[in-house]
């Protein structure tokens, strides 16, 4: 067999591993090791953490949600860290001074990550809670989230998110899409130990597990990581609901997918040593399948296509295959260019979205190769 072959066949096996066959794996392996996580009702002290950066248009709605919550009240401590706001975020946040809210402000925009470590150790809450200044929680969200930590395997949680614009956009119908796509593998994942990726919007960690990072790691993928390298589990709580407009055009998906995944890289970087099967096994195969392959898969998506032109002379599945590439690749390009007129192409998100997240994930990797580091960004602009 030549190289083009194997290059095709290749790329073919690795595309459908990490879509179709991981997932199936995951769920197999959930029925043969069924980690049930030790539920009841739990109400420990818990400090909700917001960062916030010019979040006056959406901050009041937040803090109102989270002082509503389902949950004693005597037992909640809200802190905002503004991040160098300029609008009128902080006089919001001072506006709820007299129920307990309380403001801090890093003097110099500093990102997310550097004002959850400059809140952290302020907090008197056994669990720390973190919500974006736009999300949104169910009432009862919040029991649902601390309820797992009643097992004490368990070092972090994570929520659901449901995006709440359902207007037809074809970016809001991917997220939706990708969204219950990885909700299935968190599912499936918490069942054979712990997951692989959480929702930064809704997410809880036992105070005592939480340990500082540097202002470019990316607190969603590198606080799990550090929770699994201390021994406990990260688990899915699909009963903890988040409320989240997702963003509904391509520019601001595609900045959001560049910055996410860049960050995501250098954190795979920064814990690499988590890939060591030896120590860490079944979650270093997760690791490597989940994020690290996905992250890749651009790549594999390049030399499919190359080595299909190339080898279109062989047979009649080759041409096949070859036209249903094109076929799709025609689609997503009409899914973008309809998003752009504001029409809603229906079932074209699919291919469009694809498409998107991957040219998102190849931009990352070339700014990761070339050293380049993300710490802060525009709220809602990606």
């Amino acid at each position: 067999m030549d190289l083009m072959k194997i290059l095709f066949w290749g790329s073919l096996l690795m595309l459908g591993y990490v879509y179709i066959g991981y997932p199936i794996l995951v769920f197999l392996l959930s029925i043969l090791r069924n980690k049930k996580v030790r539920k009841q009702t739990f109400q420990p002290y818990v400090t909700i953490l917001i960062a916030a950066y010019n979040e006056g248009e959406t901050i009041d709605e937040t803090i109102k949600n989270k002082l509503h919550l389902d949950y004693p009240r005597e037992k909640i401590e809200i802190i905002v860290i503004s991040d160098g706001s300029t609008d009128k975020t902080e006089d919001i946040v001072k506006k709820y001074d007299s129920q307990g809210v309380k403001l801090m402000r890093q003097e110099i925009r500093s990102g997310k990550t550097a004002a959850l470590n400059s809140a952290a150790p302020h907090a008197v809450g056994d669990i720390l809670v973190f919500s974006d200044a736009n999300s949104i929680y169910d009432k009862t969200a919040l029991q649902k989230l601390v309820q797992n930590f009643n097992d004490p395997t368990v070092g972090y949680v994570t929520g659901k998110m449901i995006y709440t614009n359902p207007d037809g956009t074809i970016v809001g119908d991917g997220c939706s899409a990708y969204m219950k796509y990885e909700n299935f593998l968190r599912k499936y994942e918490t069942n054979i130990g712990s997951i692989v990726g959480v929702d930064g919007g809704i997410d809880a960690i036992r105070k005592r597990l939480y340990q500082p990072m540097n202002q470019d790691q990316l607190p969603d993928f590198i606080l799990p990581l550090k929770v699994i390298e201390q021994g406990f589990r990260v688990v899915f709580e699909p009963e903890a609901i988040l409320k989240e407009k997702s963003l509904n055009t391509a520019g601001k998906e595609y900045k959001m997918r560049v910055r996410v995944t860049l960050r995501a890289l250098w954190a795979l970087y920064d814990m690499a040593k988590l890939l060591n099967f030896k120590k860490y096994g079944l979650y270093s195969w997760q690791l490597l399948s989940h994020k690290s392959l996905r992250y890749l898969c651009f790549l594999f998506l390049i030399i499919f296509y190359i080595s299909n032109l190339y080898l279109w002379p062989e047979n009649l599945f080759i041409k096949i295959i070859f036209v249903l590439q094109n076929a799709f690749y025609v689609n997503a390009l009409v899914g973008h260019i309809k998003e752009k007129s504001g029409n809603s192409s229906g079932p074209l998100y699919l291919p469009y979205f694809f498409t998107l997240i991957n040219v998102a994930a190849a931009h990352a990797f070339i700014k990761f190769l070339l050293g380049q580091k993300i710490v802060t960004w525009k709220p809602r602009e990606g």
